[in-house]
């Protein structure tokens, strides 16, 4: 006959177990609520993304001024829309290609940036910088192209509210501040690069850092290089020397000095090396491609031996 006790130990068991298999039970109803939440929120971040890439479609490709300028602003606002989701941060908007999106090295926030062209051949800049929060709420400074109201944009420290705007390419970290490596469309004549410094502090956003020490010893708070709109400007980051390169850029006469839409390419290089949180500029660098795995597919000319024959011996 079982005694009282082991009907008791048993019946306590029964109601540890019960319990443990109530608690699993909501472990994963909640769990799941949080899945098909997330699952229905990314499904909104995509639909809004759809969105997005008609709108972008309509701003680059409508002949019309008016329509492309009423399109971008319905963008502006179905972004603002989508950014507001939890955690879109890490939705990476991938089908909008007509926007530059470019993520910190160190994640710590990412910036958008794009263009309108406009009838007489100036351009509009719009963008925002979007920071990574812990919780994934929205947390943004939105950038306000004010280029033409900057005096001085060589020296001027900005709020994001006075922005020299440009499309973004590359982001380069220089000792607790970001350089930003832009285009910048500007006049029917002249095109523009433009390496923006950018710093996050507590308060916000501040554009604009005299960290450029320039060859006669003054300091500018960011770089701005102007040249004919038919040229190419190269201007990029250089990871193995850790700096900038960049064309130097010339008129072709030297009686041009200052009219920029006949400046280009001189066929030699210049760069801002970093140097202890600065950006010391260095002239006339010479600009090699670093070594890669598929060099030996390519003839060396120094070599002839090594050149494929072509069949034909006149020899």
């Amino acid at each position: 006959m079982v005694g009282l006790a082991t009907v008791v130990g048993q019946s306590r068991k029964m109601v540890v177990a019960a319990r443990w298999v109530l608690l699993c039970g909501l472990f994963v109803l909640l769990n799941g609520g949080s899945v098909y939440a997330q699952q229905d929120g990314w499904q909104k971040m995509q639909l809004l993304q759809d969105s997005l890439s008609k709108l972008g479609y309509t701003m680059y490709n409508e002949p019309s001024e008016p329509e492309r300028l009423d399109a971008n602003f319905t963008f502006v606002k179905t972004l603002v829309a989508a950014l507001k989701e939890p955690y879109s941060y890490r939705f990476p908007f991938d089908s909008l290609h007509m926007v530059s999106i470019l993520g910190a090295p160190d994640d710590s926030f990412r910036v958008f940036s794009w263009h309108i062209q406009l009838n007489d051949g100036s351009y509009l800049y719009y963008g925002t910088i979007q920071l990574n929060t812990p919780d994934g709420s929205l947390k943004m400074y939105p950038l306000l192209d004010k280029t033409y109201e900057i005096a001085a944009p060589e020296q001027a420290v900005t709020a994001p509210d006075h922005w020299y705007g440009a499309q973004y390419y590359r982001i380069v970290p220089v000792n607790g501040v970001y350089a930003l490596l832009g285009w910048k469309g500007h006049t029917p004549y002249v095109t523009q690069k433009v390496i923006e410094v950018l710093r996050l502090t507590e308060n916000g956003a501040q554009l604009g850092q005299p960290i450029f020490d320039a060859a006669d010893g003054g300091m500018q708070a960011r770089a701005i290089y102007r040249y004919n709109r038919n040229a190419s400007m190269y201007l990029d980051y250089d990871t193995l020397e850790s700096r900038i390169v960049f064309d130097h850029l010339a008129p072709a006469d030297l009686r041009q000095q200052g009219q920029y839409e006949q400046y280009g390419p001189d066929l030699t290089y210049d760069a801002w090396q970093v140097e202890n949180g600065r950006l010391v500029l260095i002239s006339d660098v010479s600009l090699t491609n670093p070594p890669s795995p598929n060099d030996h597919r390519f003839n060396d000319p120094t070599k002839p031996r090594n050149h494929p024959k072509s069949g034909l011996n006149i020899q």
